[in-house]
């Protein structure tokens, strides 16, 4: 099988941008790709595109050619739906295809428009990653599904909401340099703990904000790679994805995240490494409880202790392991369908050197991305690597 190198990315900035279109989002990102990769677009073989709530935001179906044309390429083209880890899913294929020999060049990246919706608006479309039947129609969204695991996970561990604010703490420290973050703003404890409820035990700066925004990747096989001579020193190594049940009534355990724990695990044998080796991490942190449950599954901290690790420093810039070091959907944004992809190219940079958070992590040789939709119903891992 061909390794799989990330030869570009490109991000938009992430936040509200309610008179832009998910293709003119998605344009811009693919152009900065495509310049940052020295790749051209008529070697594009494929575009694989994550996309969840185009229907109902934009009242646009059948996006896949629809982003093929926005970003100058002729190839095939598929959208990916797997609520927020729709990209995820479009590179674990995109990864897959290139490994098999089927590809070599291939354009996968997702876009977002949310915004225009309103809270309100955006809030109903996102439950629809619920179930509607059992969920949905008995009042359930995000936050009061996130925030029945939080307190779960406190009855059954321990620690409360001074633990999850510093979370929220860390990440906003993180996006302070990213310049493609939404939130670029330090926040203290004290004003996480004072915001206003929005589910108890969660409140304002336990939440992911609402935003507009587009990623892209242009990802190659090392043999196109090295023919074609590309600065691509970063690849994708190890892949995974795992499923749980959709309801959280049906599910065994409300502080488990059995999802990602399959995801990470079959990453890491795909890989051919394991939780001690990884330097650095972007995990799925759409609430603050999020992160706690998804460094747990990664094995990136002991069960019942990934509560506890931002408050005593281990998951900080200057950590044992970083976690979200741009920021995490919770200070860089949440653009659902971009989000997958913008933790790849967020992990590829932070690899590569050319973060700004690279300083923190010099030495760093192996990260990961996490990926989650609805409360963690699907999920997928991928492992990067620095190749010699």
């Amino acid at each position: 099988m061909s390794g799989v190198r990330v030869a570009g990315t490109g991000l938009t900035p992430f936040g509200n941008a309610p008179e832009r279109t998910s293709r003119d989002l998605f344009a811009e990102a693919t152009q900065t790709a495509f310049e940052e990769s020295g790749v051209p677009r008529a070697d594009v073989e494929a575009v694989f595109y994550g996309n969840f709530m185009g229907e109902l935001a934009e009242h646009q179906g059948h996006q896949g050619p629809l982003m093929a044309e926005a970003a100058g390429v002729q190839a095939p083209a598929t959208r990916y739906e797997s609520a927020c880890a729709s990209s995820g899913m479009a590179i674990r294929d995109a990864v897959m295809r290139v490994r098999n020999g089927e590809h070599d060049v291939v354009l996968v990246g997702g876009a977002e428009r949310m915004t225009n919706l309103g809270t309100a608006g955006a809030t109903e479309a996102l439950a629809i990653a619920a179930d509607d039947l059992w969920e949905v129609r008995a009042g359930m969204t995000f936050p009061g599904a996130y925030a029945l695991m939080a307190q779960a996970y406190f009855d059954e561990f321990g620690g409360g909401r001074e633990d999850l604010a510093n979370v929220a703490v860390k990440n906003h420290d993180n996006a302070l340099t990213n310049e493609k973050a939404q939130y670029q703003t330090a926040i203290s404890v004290e004003e996480a703990l004072d915001a206003p409820t929005v589910s108890s035990p969660l409140g304002l700066y336990d939440s992911c904000p609402l935003s507009d925004g587009a990623a892209a990747l242009v990802i190659t096989s090392e043999e196109y790679a090295d023919e074609h001579d590309l600065d691509a020193p970063v690849a994708i190594t190890g892949t995974g994805q795992g499923g749980d049940r959709m309801a959280l009534h049906d599910r065994n355990h409300l502080a488990r995240s059995p999802a990602a724990r399959d995801a990470g695990a079959e990453a890491y044998a795909d890989a051919g490494v394991d939780a001690s080796d990884v330097d650095l991490a972007e995990v799925h942190d759409c609430f603050t409880i999020a992160e706690v449950l998804a460094i747990e599954a990664l094995d990136l901290a002991q069960i019942g202790e990934g509560i506890s690790a931002a408050r005593d420093g281990r998951t900080t810039a200057d950590g044992d392991v970083p976690i979200n070091l741009s920021g995490g959907l919770k200070a860089k944004g949440h653009p659902v369908g971009a989000t997958g992809a913008s933790q790849i190219a967020e992990v590829t940079k932070l690899l590569a050197g050319t973060h700004p958070n690279s300083e923190h992590v010099a030495d760093a040789t192996t990260g990961l991305a996490h990926n989650a939709g609805g409360t963690v119903a699907s999920a997928t891992v991928h492992v990067l690597e620095v190749m010699e």
